[in-house]
């Protein structure tokens, strides 16, 4: 009752809020677009053309602050939709029983499985910051019967694997980031030995849409003594296996910087001028989109193990699903200012797939071809590859374990079954009267 009821509340004052600013709606999209154009200038510029950006920049925020000063009953209302909006989807999720401790609770998707006969935990000391002695993973691991293995300086990840496996391991985990569980998972693929994922990394993206708390990583550990076996999918990149995907382009150029580790938006900064410039080359991307037609460039690409569900560039994208056998692809081009305005304005509604643009799709395998060598980041790890780049889904190809409390779904899989269509909302009628 309490999803159907705040839900309505904030479409109606959405609604009366729109009607009665119209006038100085209009004001907002013409500054914003003044402001998306300007900082497309101070961000791709140098000297005092930059600074003139910046300026220019600093006077559309004053003018929307006075907007929203002069007005401050329209600041209220907002928030007030605001709450609603996050009431009625909170609501709609415990309704549905998908929210994290119902979830936690009840049966994680896969086949339940017995302990491993010989466990085998890998882990990276420095990953996370720490984690490993932070959460003693070390005595966790023995206390489930599983050996730990802690990588020492030089050791070489994929030879410590395959060593683990020769000597025996029917069930081999990875404690670390997510470049760290790819090179693992490679392994247990290649000889069809159970995976276990702990998120002892720094953002931990794999976990995430695995559907695992990445705040339990003592949890994490319960896969090898009483989990649930599935199976999901990796994708490659020639011979390069990854667990998320891999970024070419802008992102792809500023990750190869040795300072990008240390100072990541003053690299960005000083490199864009470069990379959007008036001067700037165009990147050697060469595709086939979902039309057919032959793309000669694009200024960000992204090839995904399974497709994100994207609305915002700069958003936390997670994966519905990890089985589909698929590949996410997107591709972004940018030509000039008047492309930025609306890529800020687009990105600020969520609505980032109508961007002109834009490409998004998904196929089971990829090609990009280029004169040179590319520069990419696969799983947040900056290499140069040699092109052709023939990417490849392996559907199926990890048998990943997880632990019975495991929620079980990512965020995208619970936000695509929470979402306020017409099913869900009559499924929340129905709930509601007591018939579901």
């Amino acid at each position: 009752m309490a999803a159907l009821v705040l839900v309505a509340s904030a479409v109606l004052v959405a609604v009366a809020l729109l009607l009665g600013n119209l006038d100085r709606l209009l004001i907002v999209v013409f500054v914003v677009s003044v402001g998306a154009a300007s900082l497309f200038v101070a961000v791709t510029r140098r000297d005092w053309v930059r600074f003139a950006g910046w300026v220019v920049v600093g006077v559309v925020l004053f003018v929307l602050v006075r907007l929203v000063i002069d007005k401050p009953e329209d600041l209220a209302s907002i928030l007030l939709v605001s709450v609603f909006a996050f009431g009625g989807v909170t609501s709609a999720r415990y309704a549905m029983h998908l929210d994290v401790a119902t979830l936690q609770e009840s049966p994680t998707p896969g086949v339940a499985v017995g302990p491993s006969r010989q466990g085998v935990l890998i882990m990276n000391p420095i990953s996370g910051g720490g984690k490993v002695a932070e959460f003693d993973l070390a005595n966790e691991a023995r206390r489930r019967g599983v050996e730990p293995v802690v990588l020492k300086p030089g050791d070489d990840l994929h030879q410590v694997a395959m060593d683990a496996v020769e000597a025996g391991a029917d069930v081999i985990g990875m404690a670390g980031g997510d470049g760290s569980q790819a090179l693992v998972a490679t392994v247990a693929s290649q000889h069809d030995v159970a995976y276990v994922c702990v998120p002892a990394g720094t953002r931990n993206h794999f976990a995430l849409d695995l559907g695992l708390d990445r705040t339990d990583l003592v949890g994490a550990l319960d896969a090898f003594t009483d989990g649930v076996e599935r199976r999901v999918d990796l994708a490659k990149v020639g011979d390069r296996v990854f667990v998320n995907n891999v970024s070419l382009g802008i992102y792809a150029k500023v990750v190869q910087a040795d300072e990008y580790r240390d100072a990541k938006a003053q690299t960005a900064l000083t490199m864009l001028p470069d990379l959007l410039g008036p001067d700037a080359e165009p990147f050697d991307l060469r595709f086939v989109g979902p039309d057919g037609h032959a793309y000669p460039s694009a200024h960000m690409m992204l090839v995904s193990n399974n497709p994100y569900q994207l609305t915002q560039i700069l958003g936390r994208a997670t994966r519905a699903r990890m089985d589909s056998g698929l590949l996410g692809i997107v591709t972004v081009r940018i030509d000039d200012a008047s492309y930025i305005a609306e890529l800020v304005a687009l990105e600020a509604a969520g609505q980032i797939g109508r961007f002109r643009g834009w490409l998004e799709w998904t196929a089971s395998g990829f090609t990009v071809d280029s004169l040179s060598p590319i520069e990419a980041g696969i799983d947040g790890e900056a290499v140069v590859l040699e092109p052709p780049l023939e990417f490849a889904s392996m559907p199926g190809a990890l048998r990943v374990r997880l632990p019975r409390h495991a929620p079980g779904l990512s965020p995208a899989a619970i936000a695509a079954a929470s979402r306020l269509r017409s099913d869900n909302v009559r499924r929340l009628w129905a709930i509601a009267r007591g018939e579901a």
